[in-house]
Order: structure tokens, then sequence, then C-alpha cells
């Protein structure tokens, strides 16, 4: 018999470690308590008549207590638990320790590499690290069931953000409502900030806005310009004001006031894009932010907002200077933009926009497209009306809602967090045996719904006076001082996501042949994520929480899981034999699909990830091949609800090479001009799971990365 221990490691049972453990037990007790050695053997028997292949170690103990409480050794079986219980406590207080040292001693791959937008080498990232280390060992030890913690451990699901969970009032996500705050004013530490009277001032405190609430949450955030462009109009009023006070004609006052607004928006679009990036949360980095981009959210102030969208796009193909003063491309904000008739028709009066939103992206990488047309046929509201809105930071989308007096609400809601279940251990752990797989399914993902449910009463003890920028002060709510948070977690307003990872692995493994087959592939990972789907209906109806289904972007996680399976199941060519398994529905990255056709078979998956996902296409450097990006662009618009063209634009500080830094094949990277290695002296940017990562990544990630194959050549287009 073997024997699971905590760390996942096996090994063989050895019956002296039971003997001891009561033993020590034992002395704690007078001797008419004390377990006789005949009944310390009769334990020893009853577990090895068991006849398990394999007991984790946390049953054995269990079997230890059942055992000494039916012989009527109940205080002995009391000090056994509280033996155990400090041995958990010394156990856990060691591996923190350990952590700790690792982080600060910043020889640690792990700590160096755990996400790809944080430096942990500077001071404020470690802050945060530290204080989520420690919330992540109060977590396991307090906060969470064994066994919800042990099925984290072995990489059957995924807890996420344990690191933050110590704080009941954290959530994942949200859409920023910048439009209340702007209007009626609002509050940062105590200090009242009252609605701006010109675009230069409001930029300015949407940034001191946007990095306030970042702090009080640890997800992605996102705003929308149109919320801003009512105050360009406020801008040129100021302006034409100015003028005619001093008697100009008419025409002369238009044209100046216009010219200065121009100035002005330039001005106010370029230090939120400096304070976006140079602002630290107490998250210690940058806000996770994304700014959306859509004509179709206003009728009055379009014009206003064209002009902003624009700024921020010519901005952003300039790209932003690093410390040698050439322009790279920047981590933050991500950009959102719509696609809508307005802006898709080449007759169109914004069609321009989306030219320009082209050539940023074969640039830059940014912005992202979503697709107002698809988007309304899959997002239909209980008015049964199409509705159109962005996602929370990188991908989490909310469902539709409409309020109490019938308008669809979606600024201000937000997403309460997410457990991800790991369908490629399933596939594994069923052996091919397809009653066996569905059987797994059930019971694992009950167990994702448990641990969603301890993530839901957690953040539900939460009152408005522990993030009063969220929750008193407009952000997400106006609730009055020491009013519970509990409606907005029911009834839709806001969303908790179920998500999954390795589909293609798993379908792979139970049917031989990869989900883009049009075959039996296929359909059974369309059946995978259908009952993803009927399983959140199946809990929304019970408990009127939003369960959602969510393609989770597994940055750190897909090194974990790969581990994990390779050290559970031995080295499976095709399925283990990576250290990195495949983001949520996507076509694995090795495999050879053009871009259109990967668009289109994706465009079926996505549509069963309510909750969030995104599908994406490797392209070469597009920048002398515009009309490729549009091509594209177009198939978006028609065919899929959000997705994204990687390309490449690196630098080398040594050589003052740009293009494509390079990974060699012991995961490596390199300039291929120079042969510089140096980190420190290269700058790269990647897509790695929604946002782009310019802080390097972990050995799973980077060969994930280093595997992409081209969906998209200049030639093809």
């Amino acid at each position: 018999m073997q024997i699971v221990k905590r760390n996942g490691k096996i090994v063989d049972f050895d019956a002296n470690k039971i003997r001891t453990a009561i033993q020590k037990a034992n002395r704690e007790v007078d001797e008419k308590g004390q377990a006789t050695e005949a009944e310390i053997e009769q334990i020893l028997q009853y577990v090895l008549g068991l006849k398990k292949k394999r007991l984790l170690v946390e049953d054995i103990q269990d079997i230890i207590e059942e055992r000494l409480m039916m012989f009527g050794h109940y205080e002995l079986a009391k000090c056994y638990i509280v033996y155990r219980y400090t041995h958990e406590l010394v156990r856990q207080s060691n591996t923190t320790d350990k952590s700790i040292k690792e982080l600060i001693d910043g020889e640690s791959e792990y700590w160096n590499t755990e996400n790809s937008n944080k430096n942990a080498r500077v001071v404020t990232t470690q802050r945060d690290y530290i204080a989520g280390i420690a919330s992540t060992d109060i977590t396991r030890r307090f906060l969470l069931p064994r066994h919800i913690v042990t099925a984290h451990d072995e990489g059957i699901i995924h807890f996420h953000d344990a690191d933050y969970f110590a704080q009941n009032a954290l959530h994942n996500c949200d859409l920023i409502n910048l439009e209340d705050m702007m209007n009626n004013g609002t509050n940062i530490n105590g200090v009242m900030i009252e609605r701006p009277h010109r675009f230069l001032t409001a930029m300015t405190i949407a940034t001191q806005l946007i990095t306030a609430v970042s702090s009080s949450q640890y997800g992605g955030a996102t705003i929308t310009l149109t919320h801003l462009a009512p105050f360009v109009r406020d801008s040129y009023n100021r302006h034409l004001k100015r003028y005619q006070d001093r008697g100009l004609s008419k025409k002369q006052c238009e044209q100046f006031a216009a010219e200065d607004l121009k100035k002005e928006i330039t001005d106010g679009v370029q230090p939120f894009q400096y304070q976006i990036n140079s602002m630290t949360t107490t998250n210690g980095q940058a806000p996770f932010l994304s700014v959306c981009m859509y004509l179709g959210e206003t009728k009055e102030y379009k014009k206003e907002l064209a002009m902003i969208i624009e700024e921020f796009l010519r901005q952003r193909i300039q790209g932003m200077k690093n410390e040698k003063g050439v322009y790279i491309t920047p981590a933050f904000p991500k950009l959102l933009y719509v696609l809508e008739e307005s802006n898709m028709n080449p007759q169109g009066e914004y069609y321009y926009l989306t030219k320009l939103a082209a050539e940023c992206t074969a640039k830059r990488m940014v912005p992202d497209y979503i697709s107002e047309k698809i988007m309304k046929q899959l997002k239909i509201d209980a008015n049964g009306n199409g509705q159109c809105y962005p996602c929370m930071g990188c991908r989490s989308f909310l469902t539709p809602y409409v309020d109490k007096k019938g308008k669809p609400k979606y600024y201000g809601r937000f997403n309460q967090g997410v457990v991800t279940i790991n369908l490629v251990d399933a596939a594994l752990s069923s052996e091919k045996n397809m009653d066996k797989f569905w059987k797994l399914m059930d019971e694992r993902l009950e167990l994702c719904h448990e641990a969603l449910q301890i993530r839901h009463e957690r953040l539900s003890k939460a009152t408005s006076d522990v993030a009063p920028i969220l929750w008193q002060h407009g952000a997400l709510a106006r609730l009055k001082k020491g009013e519970s948070i509990h409606d907005l977690l029911h009834g839709g307003y806001s969303t908790i996501s179920l998500g999954y990872a390795g589909l293609y692995e798993c379908v792979k493994y139970m049917t031989g042949h990869s989900h883009t087959d049009n075959g039996e592939g296929k359909k059974f990972g369309l059946a995978v994520l259908q009952l993803l789907n009927d399983k959140c209906k199946q809990w929304k109806a019970a408990e009127n929480i939003d369960y959602s289904v969510y393609g989770t972007p597994i940055e750190s996680t897909t090194y974990k899981f790969a581990k994990n399976l390779k050290r559970r199941f031995g080295e499976i060519k095709g399925i283990t034999d990576r250290n990195y398994i495949t983001n949520s529905y996507h076509v694995p990255v090795f495999e050879e699909i053009d871009a259109f056709s990967k668009l289109k078979l994706e465009s079926e998956f996505q549509r069963l990830s309510p909750g969030g996902a995104i599908s994406y296409i490797e392209a070469p450097n597009l920048t002398n091949n515009l009309d490729a990006v549009m091509e594209v662009i177009r198939f978006i618009y028609d065919n899929i609800m959000y997705a994204e063209i990687n390309t490449k634009s690196d630098y080398c500080q040594q050589c003052g090479y740009t293009g494509e830094i390079l990974i060699d094949n012991d995961l490596e990277w390199y300039c291929p001009n120079c042969g510089n290695r140096d980190h420190a002296k290269l700058n790269v940017a990647r897509r790695t799971c929604g946002y782009i990562g310019t802080n390097f990544w972990n050995k799973g990630r980077t060969q994930e990365i280093k595997e992409r194959v081209l969906h998209l050549d200049n030639k093809d287009a």
C-alpha cells in the first residue's frame, strides 16, 4: 500500500509512523486512558486490511481517530487530534517561512515568474507577496475544508487567489462606474472629489479613482471612455467662451476653441497613459486596467468620444519610452475596441478609427476587438434585447442584467471570484471509461461548487465600510455606512465563475481526436462545456447566485497543473509531456490551423463560456500589411464575440535590435542579433492570458509561448 503525502509525494506505507504517533499521544493521558500495544496492533491491521492501493495521509489520520474512539479512548483521541493539529501548524508555518525567505532572497523561480506583470524584486511587490503568503497560510489552515485544500494541491481543482482570500471583503474584478463618481462626486481617503469642469482635470481624477478602486480588489477592472466624453464638451465650451469674451468672430472662436480642445485632449490622454503605467496599487503593480472604446454607448457625445478614442490609439501606436528612451509596447491599459456598423462600414463616419485601431494592433498588440453584432446575439437581457458591454479586465464577462426600472445595467457590477476544474485530470482519472468520466465530472463539479459557495459566503460577510470607494462612494454602489453588500451578491447583480482548463487535452485523451476535428472530438468537447453550463444553471436556480462558466486564463497555474498531471499519471504522449496545459477551449498552440478557421471554430466554444473567454490568433509583423489586419478584424466582426491579434514588438537594450526576441531549447530568452540573454536588458511583450505580460514567465508558460505557431502569414492575406 502507498501513501499520498500532503505535498503530493507518494511513499510506501510505514506502520511504525502510526505506532509512534499513538505512543506520543499516550504520554498525554493517564495510564488507564492509554491505548495498549494490542489495540495499536489492531488499528494497524485494520488499515492494512482495507487493501487499498493508495491512501491519503489525512485518511489514515481520520481512521486512527475513529478507531481510538471505538476502543473508548476518547481522551486519547482528543490528544491525538491536538498532536495532529500541532504538527499541521508547524508544517504550515515552516512552509510559510520558507516561502517568505525564498521571496526575499530573490532566488526563487516561482516568485520571480509568478506574475508576468509583477517584479518580485521591488519592495512594493514583495510586501504584497508576503501578505499573500500569510493569507494563503490562513486560508489553507482555517478557511477551507481539508478536502478542498487537498484537491487544490493535487491539481484536481484550483482555488484562485488564496493570497487575497483571508480578507473577506476582496472581490475579483469589475466594471467601474466612473460616470457615477465623476458626476455625483466621490471620496478618496476622506477627501471629497467633486465633479470636474474640464477634460484635463477629469482624466487626472480618473487615474486616481482607478488606482484607489484597484487597491480594493484583486482582479482586473474596466472603465469606458464614454464616461469621460461629456468633459470634452465642457472643455470646448470653456475655450469657446474665453474667445467669445474677447469679442472674436464666431468662426474664429470656433476655430481657436477646437485647436485648444485638440491640445487639451492630447494633454489629458498622455498623463493618463503614464500614470496608469507608473502608479502602484496596494497589490504591488500597476492597475490591471482595460479601457473600453464603444461608440454605441452614447448618442449625445459620440463626436467627443470619437476624439478621445482617436487620441488613445495614436498615443498607443507611439508607445512608451523605456529606460533607454526607446519607445516600446506598454502592458497597460488594455484597450477594448467595439466593432459596430458605424466603424465597420467603409463609408461609415467612424471607419477611420477602425483603420487606426488596425495600425495600433499591428504595432502594439492592442486594441482587442468585441463584435457588437455577435455579442447582441449571445447576451439577451430579461426584456429580450441583445446587449453589448465590455469585459471586466481581460476576459471576465457579466451576464445581462436589468435593474428595477427595467434598464440594462453593467457599470458598477462585479465578479465574486473563481474556482477552476482541471478537465485533463478528470479525463486521465477515468482511464478512458466514459461512464466513469461523467461520474467524476459530476463529483468534481460539486467540489468546485462547494468551493465557490465558500467564496460567496466569505464575501457576504462584508459591509460597505471595508472599502468605502467601492461600496459607499460610487465605484460599485452607494450603500450606507455599515450596510451589508449581501444583496449585491444575489439576483444576477454580480457573477461568480466556474472556470475550466485543458479542454483540448481532455478531449484528445478521451476520444483520440482534437476538438478541432469537426467530428467526435468537437462533439465531445461541446458536451463537456454544456455540462458545465447546465450545472451553473442548476446552482443558480437553487441559490439565486449567478454562477457562470469561465474560460480560465491560467498564467502560472498552467505549469502547476502540468507538473501535477505528470506526477500523478506519468508522461503520456500528447497529453502530459509538456510543461503546460492548454488554456480554456483554445486550439493548442502547436496545432497548425489558419486564422479564420481557428476563430470560426472557437466561436462555438466561446458561446459556451458566458462568464468570459477570449480567442486569439498569432501573426508575424503586420505593420506593413494593414490590409491583413483589417481582414481579420472584419472576420471577427462577422463571426466571433471577442478576439485579439498577437504580434511581436520586442527590443534589445544591448544592441538596439527591434523585432522578435527568441527562446532557445533550454527555454531561455535571447536576442537573435547579439545573443544578449540578460532579462534586465531585454524588453519583451507577449500576450499571456488576455493581458500583455512584460516581466517574463515561468518555464511552463515560456514553453507554451515558444511552441506557438503562426495562424496568419503576410502572404496569406
